[in-house]
């Protein structure tokens, strides 16, 4: 492969769950990728997973909420990589809970890795996605569509990064970036994985049964996998979607009802 053939994917909070899926579905589809997370061992096992698949990984444990976290991170990714074709922000799972409970902690913390960290991270590797005619896809959720009160840190962040989308989307007209954003529904994470627990240890059912009733009781034709949001990404990191710019594409089997 060519150097002018080449793609390098960025890709945060990979160690698990969706960011995992989706720096192997990009490794797949031919990007060499580097990946970062708090966790080093959970890295180090994706790294080998994406060396056995033949691409080029650089991976680095890190805290993006650290305020030089980001920008350290894409320089160390170009100094390995070279390049920055794609940029996919998914880092930052903030607290649940009733609003009057919630810490003036958890909120900052909460902005800090889901919104200050893509921020910093998109600002650093604006010029070289430029460069390169690169693609943004920032993971949000479907809280910045639909509120709830027991997710306010999350549904405040989720909203505030689909605004920063549609900003950038305009700046990547002149810039030649594309930019869009995936609001994940209910995904076969960890932490859905705890909920159906709970649930059916609650309602005394197995764990099979506890999520079908949950599935009806949030609307939805089915629970995702990780893999459905990172064949999403995929499709918009290619060619097919060029006509795609600002789009805040809802991936949740439904769930979202408003228009």
């Amino acid at each position: 492969m060519t150097e002018s053939t080449r793609k390098v994917a960025l890709v945060t909070g990979a160690s698990r769950g969706i960011g995992r899926a989706i720096a192997l579905r990009l490794a797949k589809e031919g990007y060499d990728i580097a990946i970062c997370a708090r966790s080093a061992d959970q890295l180090a096992s994706l790294a080998a997973e994406i060396d056995a698949l033949g691409r080029a990984v650089h991976s680095t444990a890190v805290d993006l909420m650290a305020e030089a976290a980001p920008a350290d991170f894409v320089a160390s990714a170009l100094t390995a990589l070279g390049r920055i074709d794609l940029v996919v922000t998914n880092a930052g799972a903030t607290e649940r809970g009733s609003f009057v409970d919630l810490t003036e902690i958890q909120w900052q913390n909460g902005f800090a890795l889901k919104f200050f960290a893509h921020i910093r991270l998109l600002r650093a590797a604006w010029p070289h996605l430029a460069k390169s005619g690169g693609r943004v896809v920032v993971i949000a959720g479907i809280g910045g569509r639909t509120p709830g009160a027991e997710f306010a840190i999350g549904g405040s962040v989720n909203a505030a990064l689909l605004s920063v989308t549609k900003a950038l989307a305009e700046q990547g007209l002149a810039d030649g970036v594309r930019v869009n954003a995936i609001n994940p529904g209910p995904v076969r994470t960890d932490r859905l994985t705890r909920r159906i627990r709970g649930y059916a240890t609650e309602h005394q059912l197995g764990e099979a049964a506890a999520a079908q009733r949950m599935e009806g009781e949030m609307g939805v034709v089915r629970f995702g996998e990780v893999e459905d949001i990172a064949a999403a990404v995929a499709f918009l990191a290619g060619p097919e979607a060029s006509f795609f710019q600002g789009s805040l594409i809802d991936l949740d089997g439904g769930q979202t009802k408003t228009l």
